[in-house]
C-alpha cells in the first residue's frame, strides 16, 4: 500500500507561486528531485507521480480542482490505490504560524483551511497527517482571502526556496521516520 503527498493548492499559472500554492511546489519539489513527471490520472481530475522513499513507494498528487473542491480528488486517489488516511499526508499553507515555521501533525482540527476540510469531508475523517507550512497572517487589515491568493513578498522570496525544501523533507521523513521523529526533527519556529 503507498503513501500519499497531496499538495494543496490551486490549478493554472495565476495561482503557482502564491502562498495558498505552497503544498503543490512541496510535490513539485519532490518530483523533481526524484527526476519524475506528473502524469494525468486516467478518469480522475489529478496529476499523479510515483517515487520511492527507501522500499516506499509514494504518489504525489496534485489536484486539477480549485483547493478548497479538491478532497474528492484526493480521496478518489486514494481509494484507487487503496491508501487509508493513515497513509495520506497533506501539505498545506497555514495563516496562524509564522512564515518560515514548519509544523508536522496528525488529525484534529482543520481549523477552518477549507482544502483541508473538503480533503476530511472527502476522506470520511480528519485521521491524516499535516504538513504545515507558516505564512503568517496578513499586515494591516488585509483580508486573509486575498493574502493568501498573492505572491511571496519581495523580502519572504529569498527563504521560499528553503520553505519548500524543509516542507519536502519533513514529508518525507513521515514515511520513513514517523510522526514523533519528524515532529523532533523540523517543528520549527522560522526560517534557519
Amino acid at each position: 500500500m503507498p503513501w500519499l503527498i497531496v499538495g494543496l493548492g490551486n490549478p493554472g499559472k495565476r495561482y503557482a507561486r502564491t502562498r495558498h500554492n505552497v503544498g503543490a511546489m512541496v510535490v513539485e519539489e519532490l518530483a523533481s528531485r526524484a527526476r519524475e513527471r506528473f502524469k494525468k490520472a486516467r478518469f480522475l481530475p489529478a496529476d499523479l507521480c510515483e517515487i520511492l522513499e527507501g522500499d516506499e513507494r509514494v504518489v504525489l498528487v496534485r489536484a486539477h480542482t480549485y483547493m478548497n473542491e479538491s478532497g474528492p480528488a484526493y480521496a478518489s486517489v486514494a481509494a484507487k490505490r487503496r491508501a487509508g488516511a493513515d497513509r495520506v499526508i497533506a501539505v498545506h499553507d497555514e495563516l496562524d504560524i509564522g512564515f518560515g515555521a514548519l509544523r508536522v501533525k496528525h488529525g484534529g482540527s482543520t481549523a477552518g483551511h477549507n482544502g483541508l476540510t473538503s480533503l476530511a469531508q472527502a476522506l470520511r475523517t480528519p485521521g491524516f497527517f499535516r504538513v504545515r507550512v507558516g505564512i503568517g497572517r496578513p499586515p494591516g487589515r488585509q483580508d486573509p482571502a486575498d493574502f493568501v491568493l498573492e505572491p511571496f513578498s519581495k523580502r519572504e522570496l529569498p527563504e521560499v526556496p528553503l520553505l519548500i525544501g524543509h516542507a519536502a523533507d519533513a514529508a518525507l521523513s513521515i514515511v520513513r521516520d514517523g510522526l514523533a521523529a519528524t515532529q523532533d526533527g523540523f517543528n520549527r519556529a522560522g526560517p534557519g
